[in-house]
């Protein structure tokens, strides 16, 4: 006897990144976000770092556990990202990780808005907060699938 069985439901994961891809589809879109989104990941974590280092530790921690609970495996690149940038905050000498991280982050935010002016779409963020912390997953995505990685 064949019973039906319902389909298995799509992971939240799976479900963030193709809704987050429905405004990331032009190349140049993608190409900016692949520049941009580490930059402002990189630059957020710096402008905690200039305020007590600690903190950009906490931060990251903290979207670990958020990324843990989506997707071990995005997990696993995303602490080997954010544990890169915070090497290279620590390396860096003080002084300089406030004004660079500005910088960064006013540049990257720049090139993110030109990137959804060529898309003709608004940032999914504006629609669900969440999405800050799903593009770096979108980049990490790209990555993955060039390593032929599951995640």
């Amino acid at each position: 006897m064949n019973i039906p069985t319902a389909p298995s439901p799509a992971r939240t994961v799976d479900t963030l990144l193709t809704r987050y891809a429905e405004s990331h589809r032009h190349r140049s879109n993608e190409i900016i976000h692949c520049i941009c989104v580490p930059a402002i990941m990189l630059s957020l974590l710096g402008l905690l770092w200039s305020l007590y280092p600690a903190l950009a530790l906490a931060a990251s921690l903290a979207a670990l556990l958020y990324y843990l609970a989506l997707s071990p495996a995005f997990a696993v690149g995303m602490a080997l990202m954010a544990a890169m940038m915070l090497l290279l905050l620590y390396a860096l000498p003080h002084s300089m990780i406030l004004p660079l991280s500005l910088i960064i982050f006013v540049v990257a935010w720049i090139g993110q808005f030109i990137g959804h002016k060529i898309e003709g779409k608004k940032p999914s963020f504006f629609d669900d907060l969440r999405f800050l912390l799903i593009g770096p997953l979108f980049v990490l995505a790209f990555l993955y699938r060039r390593l032929r990685l599951k995640f």
